[in-house]
């Protein structure tokens, strides 16, 4: 049966993409469009001349890698922009079967003077609401005979951060000119938090969740700790990306200190060698401990196959990326695509490197699939996102089987 899973297959199953940066996925088309409109010097104006100067297969570092967003965030900063690139990206997940999405990025980077944190969410939410609405008044939705579309947005805060960032962070070190870092870094933390309790609870909007990105590397998370109480006290749902760039202490933190409910990346988490902390005396027993406490409390890491190849030359060779073994561990585990167009990938690309590379079958793709499902965070009650979930497995399981038995 395994060798039945093909591409065709994987793109009319419902499918997730919870870990998916909005300015990480703008189309290329658009991006020369736009630039040209706003006078955004790129160093192509043409599709294949970007993808071969900068949004490539592979990356020679993660400075390269991280080039890209200084293109795509030129051309982020009105509402206009900001709704079109979000709503194409809805777009572009339902053309691949994609049933629910999380977008994420962070407010900062496009804020500015009289365009706000909730007025860069709005913006956002306008344009996927729209490609919501538009995919759901198709007969097969409305007759339900397939699911509809839904998605999330999860605004992100930033370890780090300097005056070239954008605007707002330019302004907001200003302000605190006469605070260590690490406090500024805190506040803007705290601010983005507040940003998104009121655009859930006062605005109405799906914001449903807080990330924190940036690096690990001599940034820790208990910086962030108030705005994360802040989120947990709110009721917003927890993400952190964490064991990406540091060991399997900084997945302990995000969980502890910051009550992360999932884990972006998380590809040390499995690795002793990986610890750095000398009070750390066993680092096996260490790592054992923490995985079995994430598989215990189902604790989902969001894992991004491409990505992680592209910034990391060890996992050029996808075999040897831990996803197998946190498959062995029965961990909670999602595809994600993390950058489409900066990864050049798909949710699609991801989930079949993931059933070629590390031989899955149809259980356990299936496992893979409703995890993304049930570990989102939706943002309607509980018992409607039941129902979504069920409605979406009904129709993996019609798809499924009109696939193996014709």
């Amino acid at each position: 049966m395994k060798n039945k899973i093909t591409r065709e297959l994987i793109e009319k199953l419902p499918k997730t993409d919870l870990h998916v940066h909005l300015d990480g996925s703008i189309r290329i088309g658009t991006l020369i469009e736009l630039a040209k409109e706003a006078k955004v010097e790129l160093p192509s104006y043409t599709e294949d001349g970007l993808r071969e100067l900068v949004f490539k297969d592979n990356y020679n570092s993660l400075e390269e890698y991280l080039a890209g967003f200084g293109l795509t965030c030129g051309v982020m900063k009105n509402k206009e922009q900001l709704e079109r690139i979000a709503y194409e990206l809805a777009i572009d997940n339902q053309q691949e079967g994609v049933r629910y999405v999380e977008v994420r990025f962070a407010p900062q980077l496009h804020s500015r003077q009289n365009f706000d944190l909730i007025a860069v969410l709005h913006a956002v939410n306008d344009g996927l609401q729209k490609a919501k609405d538009e995919f759901n008044k198709r007969a097969e939705v409305v007759l339900e005979a397939e699911p509809p579309f839904e998605y999330g947005i999860i605004a992100c805060a930033m370890r780090y951060f300097d005056e070239h960032f954008s605007t707002y962070f330019r302004s907001f070190i200003n302000l605190h000119r006469y605070s260590d870092p690490d406090r500024v870094y805190a506040l803007s933390s705290r601010e983005v938090a507040q940003a998104a309790a009121r655009a859930y609870h006062a605005d109405g909007l799906p914001v449903v969740g807080v990330d924190l990105a940036g690096p690990e590397e001599g940034f820790a998370p208990h910086h962030h700790r108030e705005a994360y109480e802040f989120a947990h006290r709110n009721f917003l749902q927890k993400t952190v990306h964490a064991g990406e760039a540091y060991g399997p202490e900084s997945v302990f933190q995000a969980i502890t200190e910051l009550h992360a409910d999932r884990i972006g990346h998380g590809t040390s988490l499995l690795n002793p060698k990986a610890i750095r902390d000398p009070e750390i005396k066993d680092p096996e027993d260490y790592v054992h401990d923490l995985v079995q406490y994430i598989a215990n409390r189902r604790i989902t890491l969001e894992i991004c196959l491409t990505s992680n190849q592209q910034t990391n030359p060890v996992y050029r060779d996808l075999k040897k990326h831990p996803f197998g073994q946190m498959m062995d561990e029965k961990l909670s585990l999602t595809l994600c695509t993390d950058n489409r167009t900066i990864s050049n990938t798909t949710v699609t690309d991801e989930i079949l490197k993931a059933v070629t590379s590390f031989d899955l079958d149809m259980a356990d793709l299936k496992n893979l699939l409703v995890y993304g499902f049930k570990r989102s965070f939706f943002a309607k009650s509980y018992s409607a996102k039941r129902a979504y979930v069920r409605r979406c497995m009904d129709y993996l399981e019609k798809i499924t089987d009109d696939h193996f038995n014709t």
